[in-house]
């Protein structure tokens, strides 16, 4: 049996996976500065915000507790691509994914005391190309503005509206859960 670890993120899509894969967890979290210094590839950004979620709720707890962090981004091209603004902002995002590949790299760091395992997984996602009907309809209906890339690939967008993907589907709820389980084993 895993011992309890500290999540510090209230996404409830991470805090779903960590329940489906019965790691016993408690959710901590503080409010963190998600920019980052320039000049950093897709993957040090996202290990770069995680670490920074990590260390700020290792302050509060307990030396020997184990702290769990992650974020999320969006990758088309060149451009990251946050969560959207507002309904314009959202509309635009999925536009762009219509049709294309992009990237979803979620930065996972792990820390016990001084000891830290940081990680980037990418999954690989392509959509069909998307009407604006679908689009707006989706964004009206699920509202995704907590959502790097605008969608969430367990709601109706990722149903009918996903092509392939290559990668940790889970990667792309937001924690490669699989690859989280293993690397807690190895910290103990």
């Amino acid at each position: 049996m895993m011992k309890k670890i500290i999540l510090a993120s209230q996404s409830p899509r991470r805090k779903q996976l960590l329940e489906w894969a019965e790691v016993p967890f408690e959710i901590i979290v503080k409010e963190t500065d998600e920019r980052f210094p320039p000049g950093l590839s897709p993957d040090e950004i996202a290990i770069y915000i995680a670490r920074n979620k990590a260390l700020a709720v290792q302050q509060q707890v307990d030396a020997g507790e184990t702290v769990l962090a992650a974020d999320t981004i969006v990758v088309l091209g060149d451009n990251i691509i946050g969560k959207p603004v507002h309904r314009e902002d959202a509309v635009s995002i999925l536009l762009a994914l219509s049709g294309s590949l992009h990237r979803v790299i979620t930065g996972v760091v792990i820390r016990k005391g001084e000891k830290e395992i940081a990680f980037a997984d990418t999954t690989e996602v392509s959509f069909h190309d998307l009407t604006v009907q679908q689009i707006e309809f989706y964004v009206d209906k699920y509202k995704p503005y907590d959502k790097a890339g605008a969608y969430a690939i367990q709601e109706w967008i990722g149903v009918v509206g996903i092509k392939s993907i290559n990668g940790d589907f889970y990667n792309v709820m937001g924690l490669p859960v699989s690859r989280v389980v293993q690397e807690l084993r190895k910290l103990g």
